[in-house]
C-alpha cells in the first residue's frame, strides 16, 4: 500500500503506459494490467491522458473505479496534482493511459511524465517488425532528457523466436519489460469514433482476462511489493483550496445518457454536484419524456447508429420541446448537437427526422471532419475542451460565435456555437472542471450569452 513519506508527500508505484504512435495497444495493455492486479486483490486507480470518453469506459472497467482525465492543457496542473494526491492514499498501483504517441501534441503525455515523475512505458506494435524495435525504444527512451523510464512491451509478438529477436534488438537490456502475443480475441473492438462501448459486447471482461494473462508473464506482472516499489513515485500535497461557490443550488440538470449519448466524463457528472445541481438521468431512446428539470445536457455519442429508434420516439420529441417553450436551458454538445436539428443523414444514405428545434440538416462523412483540442470562450469564463466527429452541418441558422483551437487558430477555423433563446450547441465538448463560473452560465435561466 502507500508509503506516507511525509505529512506533506504520498508514495504509491505509478506508471504510464504509451507508445509511439496511436494503435499500439496502449488501452490493452493499460486495461489488463489494472484488471490483473485487481484480480490479485490490489487497488488500482487509472487515469486517462487526453480528451477521450471511450478508452476510459474500458480502463474503469478494468480498475473497478471511476477513470478521470489527467491532462495538463485540459485539467491544469493544478487539479492533476490533487488528483494523483488522492490516488496515492488508497492505490496500490497507480497507471496513466498517454495519448497518442509519447511526444505528440502540446502538451504531450511525455510532458505529463515529466510533471510528475511517472514512469514510462512504451507499447510498441511488433506484429511487423524485427531489429527496428530496438530502434524505436532507443530512440523513444532518449529523444528527450530526463524522461522517467520503465521500459518497452513488445505488442502482438508472432512467438518466442519473435519475442527473442525483439529482445536482443535493445542496447539496453533493461529496457526489456515483456512480449504480449498476438491474439485477436485479446483485441479491443473499435468503430469510427474509437473503441466500442464495452456494454456493447457479450463478454467485455473476456478481452481483459486474456490481456492480464498475457502481462502476468512480463516483468509488468511482478504482484509483489518490491516488484512494485521500483516504480514507486513521490507525490507532493496540492495546494488546499476552497469548496467551489454553490453556483447551480436548487437546479436540476437531466442528461442524456444511453448508447446514442454516452460520451461523458465522469468529472463532468461530480462537477455538476459541487456545484450544487441534483443530476437525474434519462434515454432519449427509450423514455417517453424528460424528468422534471430546470435544464438539459445532451453530451455527444452516436445518434447516427440509433437514428431511426430516436426519430421514432416522438414522445419524448414533444416532452423536450415542451422544456424549449419554457425557456428552459440545453447544452448540446456534438452528438447532442446533431438531434435538435430537423434531418439526420447516415452513412448509408438514409434521412431521419430529427428534433426540429435548429433548423438545417446533418450528414456523416466517410472521414474524419475535425479533431483537436478547442476552447469557448462565454461570459462568465472559457471552457476547454475538444471537437472530434464524423459529420458536416447545413443551417440557415447563423452561430452566434465560434470555438478556438488550443494553436491559437483563427476563430473562423474553430467549431460554430449556435444560441436560440436558452439553447446553446455546438460540436465543441467542454470539459466542465476548466471553468466552473462558464459551466454553470450553460445551465442556468437567462444566462445566455
Amino acid at each position: 500500500m502507500t508509503n506516507l513519506e511525509s505529512p506533506n508527500t504520498r508514495r504509491c508505484p505509478a506508471l504510464l503506459v504509451s507508445g509511439p504512435a496511436t494503435g499500439q495497444g496502449k488501452t490493452t495493455v493499460a486495461a489488463g494490467l489494472a484488471r490483473l492486479y485487481i484480480r490479485a486483490g490490489k487497488t488500482v486507480r487509472v487515469f486517462k491522458c487526453g480528451q477521450d470518453f471511450l478508452d476510459p469506459v474500458w480502463l474503469s472497467l478494468a480498475s473497478g473505479a471511476h477513470v478521470h482525465q489527467l491532462d495538463i492543457w485540459l485539467v491544469g496542473e493544478a487539479q492533476c496534482r490533487r488528483r494523483l494526491w488522492e490516488a496515492a492514499e488508497v492505490a496500490d498501483l497507480i497507471i496513466v493511459e498517454g495519448v497518442m504517441g509519447l511526444f505528440d501534441g502540446k502538451p504531450s503525455s511525455a510532458e505529463l511524465a515529466m510533471a510528475f515523475s511517472l514512469p514510462v512505458v512504451v507499447v510498441v506494435d511488433a506484429w511487423s517488425m524485427a531489429q527496428t524495435f530496438g530502434a524505436i525504444v532507443m530512440g523513444l527512451h532518449h529523444y528527450q532528457p530526463n524522461l522517467p523510464w520503465a521500459g518497452a512491451i513488445a505488442n502482438r509478438v508472432a512467438g518466442a523466436a519473435h519475442a527473442t529477436m525483439l529482445q536482443q534488438s535493445l542496447p539496453d537490456s533493461n529496457d526489456w519489460l515483456g512480449a504480449v502475443p498476438h491474439d485477436p480475441e485479446m483485441r479491443l473492438p473499435e468503430r469510427h469514433l474509437g473503441l466500442v462501448l464495452s456494454q456493447e459486447i457479450a463478454d467485455p471482461i473476456g478481452p481483459l482476462d486474456r490481456a492480464a494473462d498475457a502481462l502476468s508473464k512480463t516483468v509488468l506482472g511482478g504482484l509483489t511489493v518490491p516488484a512494485l516499489q521500483k516504480w514507486e513515485v513521490s507525490f507532493a500535497a496540492p495546494v488546499t483550496a476552497g469548496l467551489p461557490d454553490r453556483l447551480l443550488a436548487g437546479c436540476t440538470i437531466a442528461v442524456a445518457r444511453d448508447a446514442a449519448f454516452c460520451f461523458i466524463y465522469d468529472a463532468n457528472i461530480a462537477v455538476l454536484e459541487e456545484l450544487g445541481a441534483t443530476i437525474v438521468f434519462m434515454s432519449p431512446l427509450f423514455d417517453r419524456r424528460i424528468p422534471d428539470c430546470d435544464a438539459v445536457w445532451l453530451p455527444g455519442g452516436y445518434p447516427e447508429l440509433h437514428a431511426e429508434t430516436l426519430s421514432r420516439n416522438t414522445a419524448f420529441r414533444d416532452s423536450l420541446l415542451a422544456h424549449v417553450e419554457r425557456q428552459r436551458p440545453i447544452w448540446a454538445e456534438c452528438g447532442g448537437m446533431m438531434s435538435l436539428f430537423d434531418l439526420l443523414e447516415t452513412a448509408d444514405g438514409l434521412s431521419y427526422g430529427m428534433w426540429g428545434i435548429f433548423p438545417g440538416r446533418i450528414r456523416m462523412q466517410e472521414t474524419l471532419v475535425a479533431l483537436g483540442p478547442h476552447e469557448m470562450v462565454l461570459a462568465a469564463g472559457t471552457l476547454r475542451g475538444h471537437t472530434y466527429h464524423h459529420s458536416r452541418c447545413t443551417t440557415t441558422l447563423v452561430p452566434t460565435t465560434f470555438t478556438r483551437s488550443a494553436s491559437g487558430s483563427d476563430l473562423a477555423n474553430g467549431e460554430e456555437v449556435f444560441v436560440i433563446g436558452n439553447i446553446r450547441g455546438s460540436y465543441f465538448h467542454a470539459y466542465f472542471g476548466s471553468s466552473l463560473p462558464a459551466t454553470a452560465q450553460l445551465f442556468s435561466q437567462g444566462a445566455i450569452p
